[in-house]
């Protein structure tokens, strides 16, 4: 009988045991929403952020320095520490699959992000906000060349006026240092499209999201840039019926199974 009891006892712990692993190895999805240039995280990424944390994700909603509040008030290296610390506190929380999304600007930072930081994957919904772009340096040239200046002549954390571009809303006023003008918009810098695209870390994975009536700009180059992202099997191109800015709520069935793909290998 006591033998009987021993066996009993071994089995019971043997389930419990079996019981916690298998509970401690399901994923738990953790992500990171930012939205798109002179945004906020209560408009176009809302829905998403939200049904994200309906089906239980670990959700950092950021308001990040290109929203219309903070008007670049911070490095790209601050901006980047920023969602490092948004991942840590999801991790925190018990989040083991960790990803980025990010809406036009926030999109293409996504991409950016992704040149130095391994993570399960990154959503890249309708990136945009080329500064390397011909009309970006058109628009901006003279702007861009003025925060050189200032840096150059010792002025680089004076706050002054500037200019930010938007093809939708054109040329708009904002005010910041010159050095941070300028870390975001040097052409040659983190919001170059091209460079940022084609450094992504192979091994993390993108989920490109096109929508198909994206403004006429970025429909032109999706396919150019989903093409120089390094190659990697889980990388998807997703082409919603959506506009530029419906983009995240059109995607929230595509971004779920997706990231519930990749959580479960």
């Amino acid at each position: 009988m006591k033998h009987f009891f021993a066996l009993l006892a071994a089995a019971l712990v043997s389930i419990t045991t079996f019981a916690a692993n298998d509970a401690g190895s399901t994923p738990k999805i953790g992500i990171v929403v930012m939205h798109g240039k002179g945004g906020a995280p209560t408009r176009h990424v809302a829905e998403l952020a939200s049904a994200l944390e309906t089906k239980g994700y670990l959700v950092a909603n950021l308001d990040m320095p290109w929203s219309a509040r903070r008007e670049y008030d911070a490095s790209v290296s601050a901006a980047e520490a920023e969602v490092e610390s948004a991942l840590a506190t999801l991790r925190s929380k018990g989040a083991n699959r960790l990803f980025v999304a990010g809406h036009s600007q926030g999109g293409l930072f996504t991409l950016y992000f992704a040149n130095k930081h391994v993570i399960d994957g990154i959503v890249a919904i309708a990136p945009g906000g080329n500064v390397g772009s011909p009309v970006f340096q058109d628009k901006l040239g003279g702007e861009v060349a003025n925060a050189r200046k200032m840096i150059a002549d010792g002025k680089g954390n004076e706050k002054t006026r500037f200019a930010d571009y938007e093809g939708a809303k054109g040329v708009t006023p904002l005010n910041t240092t010159a050095a941070w003008y300028f870390d975001w918009f040097n052409p040659d810098g983190a919001m170059n499209q091209s460079m940022a695209t084609k450094n992504v870390n192979p091994r993390v994975p993108v989920l490109f999201i096109a929508p198909k009536a994206d403004h006429p700009g970025l429909i032109k180059v999706k396919q150019d840039m989903f093409n120089a992202l390094p190659v990697n099997p889980l990388t998807v191109l997703y082409e919603p019926d959506a506009t530029h800015v419906g983009a995240p709520s059109a995607s929230i069935t595509e971004i779920v199974r997706w990231t519930t793909e990749i959580s479960a290998r």
